[in-house]
């Protein structure tokens, strides 16, 4: 039987308000090494934020400053400003329609839901993870 989204996922998912700032985005991402949040409010997914988002969004403003004006600037953004509209999958789905899901949207993450919620996330780590497991 072919693997399950459900089967790979993590299912405690980190997730952020569309009114965080990218200053919490970018210090969450350095202690806990995760670079993608799904976007959550009032328990519905509106978006996802990745290091890259993050990174696109400081990259010209802000490398020419410190690292104190670096991160004001980022305290000032909110993550709804940056956030992209999420592509999403469902647990029960194989890991090939997640794989190919994530190749033709270049995206690095999946946020998975059941009946219209977060139960997990799957990311550009748990598919290498199944290649390994398997090869």
């Amino acid at each position: 039987m072919a693997k399950t989204v459900q089967d790979i996922m993590s299912a405690e998912v980190t997730t952020l308000g569309r009114n965080d700032t990218l200053l919490l985005a970018k210090d969450i991402m350095n202690l806990g090494r995760i670079r993608h949040f799904p976007v959550v409010e009032d328990d519905e997914l509106v978006g996802v934020v990745s290091q890259r988002d993050l990174y696109r969004a400081s990259l010209g403003t802000v490398m020419q400053y410190g690292e104190k004006a670096q991160r004001a600037f980022l305290e000032s953004v909110a993550v709804k400003e940056v956030m992209v509209d999420p592509i999403s999958i469902g647990p029960d789905a194989t890991v090939r329609d997640a794989a190919r899901l994530m190749m033709e949207h270049k995206i690095g993450c999946l946020p998975v839901l059941k009946d219209s919620r977060l139960v997990g996330i799957v990311t550009e780590t748990d598919m290498l993870q199944v290649v390994v497991d398997t090869a």
